[in-house]
């Protein structure tokens, strides 16, 4: 393929100041992932809690795979008072951070083993609110690049996933650091969760709202609608028929109209299949460490800090590739490493708590987490209409998100009870679970090559 920017031009787009804003934002999509999934499940796993009840916990991740459901008003809804003052796009970001905020505060005044129930309903409320700051989120990152700087979207993925690692495992580490001080409990520590979520939020008041043509295409829709509709119904209630027609029908008529029914379904039939695996590992993994006999230090500079080192690094070479052979051929890459990412954990369960493992599994790890999640995000996020960004990305991540939370909420049962416990044949068949995916890409690739190729108006050259 000839790409039309060289390898120091491409380097060079990392100074935009867009691009910097984006990092800032991924890190508060990452960072509640640490209130409600690795944090929760060390917490409940302190508490002496099962494991199978630790998987289950992770049922309140649902909110992740069914936020499309709701994407399309943020694409359509503006907040009243800080919908002026901040734009559509950060004043929703913002109420959702508030939101998360408050949770995690709420977090800290609860007896764990008394109120399970309601530090359920707790990390329900903050999966609500990340998941539809993801959204508007994403949306902000999309709609910061006009349709002319596409060749810039593999660095924007870049920016995002370092973003999000930063904040789920730097900024995660934090809190397995302080769990190993003195007189300092897991309630305690979301207080001071609380707080980074409110810095977060200083990002956003700060950033600026991204331009668009959002408005006027949704309006021109809407009229062509009204048009059609006012030869059925009086006014009131075409215009009402007209504004539901393009807020609820027209995003998903859009994505389909774009790439043709049945590219569309094999798109998210795709999008679904290829991180299963690795969620199923990601969800068992902080009690993996625990039980192989791992401290709460030894999992906060390994598998936090470590790992977002390294997948930080690896995220900007991953956007290295991706700009040079390709969005598709990177996901080929990072769904091999996916696999043997996964065996590696198998390794460790048999030879015990070597830390010389342990560094090993991480680095492939992180190198899996990396070009994996830049590839996909960069994905999803050409396949986007920009007057639906917010929408259309919502639908593919929800897809990418399902394997991630409904499905790995039952590992815990499957190392229970189809393994007895036994780790290395639970990661043995995460690593299996990959395949599936990497047939269904090699299936399409032809199809992905030529939506790529007209996403960035590159020419291929056999």
């Amino acid at each position: 393929m000839i790409l039309k920017a060289s390898l120091r031009e491409y380097l060079g787009y990392y100074t935009d100041k867009r691009l910097v804003t984006i990092f800032m934002l991924g890190i508060s999509s990452g960072f509640p992932w640490v209130l409600i999934g690795s944090v929760m499940s060390a917490w409940l796993k302190d508490e002496g809690l099962s494991r199978s009840m630790i998987g289950l916990f992770g049922i309140v991740f649902a909110a992740y795979t069914v936020n499309f459901l709701w994407s399309p008003l943020l694409d359509r809804i503006k907040l009243p008072l800080i919908g002026k003052w901040l734009g559509q796009r950060r004043s929703w970001i913002a109420l959702c951070q508030v939101i998360t905020a408050s949770a995690a505060l709420g977090m800290s005044t609860i007896v764990l083993k008394e109120q399970l129930f309601l530090a359920a309903l707790l990390c329900f409320v903050i999966a609500l609110a990340s998941a539809t700051h993801d959204i508007a989120i994403d949306a902000f990152r999309i709609d910061s690049l006009p349709e002319d700087e596409s060749e810039k979207a593999t660095a924007a993925a870049a920016m995002a996933t370092s973003g999000w690692w930063t904040g789920y495992a730097l900024l995660g580490a934090m809190p397995f650091f302080l769990a190993d001080l003195p007189n300092f409990d897991w309630p305690y520590i979301y207080i001071i969760l609380a707080g980074i979520m409110l810095m977060l939020l200083l990002v956003t008041l700060f950033a600026k709202e991204p331009e668009s043509t959002r408005e006027v295409i949704q309006a021109q829709l809407e009229q062509d609608y009204q048009n059609k509709l006012a030869k059925l119904a009086p006014g009131t209630i075409s215009r009402l028929s007209a504004w539901l027609a393009v807020t609820l029908v027209e995003p998903f008529r859009s994505f389909f109209r774009k790439n043709g029914v049945k590219t569309a379904f094999a798109l998210l039939a795709f999008v679904f299949l290829f991180k299963i695996g690795e969620s199923f590992l990601a969800r068992m993994s902080i009690v993996f460490y625990k039980e192989v006999g791992f401290s709460n230090s030894q999992i906060a500079q390994y598998s936090k800090l470590g790992t977002g080192l390294i997948t930080i690094i690896f995220a900007f070479l991953g956007s290295v590739f991706n700009h040079k052979y390709g969005i598709v051929k990177g996901l080929f890459v990072s769904g091999v490493a996916m696999a043997a990412s996964n065996l590696m954990f198998s390794w460790i369960a048999i030879a015990g708590p070597k830390e010389h493992l342990y560094a090993l599994a991480i680095i492939i790890d992180g190198f899996t987490q990396a070009w994996s999640l830049v590839a996909m995000v960069a994905f999803i996020s050409m396949l986007c209409d920009r007057a639906f960004s917010a929408t259309h990305y919502a639908l593919l991540a929800s897809l990418s998100s399902l394997g991630r939370t409904v499905l790995s909420s039952y590992s815990g049962v499957v190392i229970d009870d189809w393994f007895a416990g036994n780790w290395a044949l639970f990661f043995a068949l995460t690593a299996v679970m990959v395949t599936p995916s990497l047939a269904f890409l090699y299936l399409i690739r032809h199809k992905l090559y030529a939506i790529e190729n007209a996403y960035h108006g590159r020419v291929a050259v056999k």
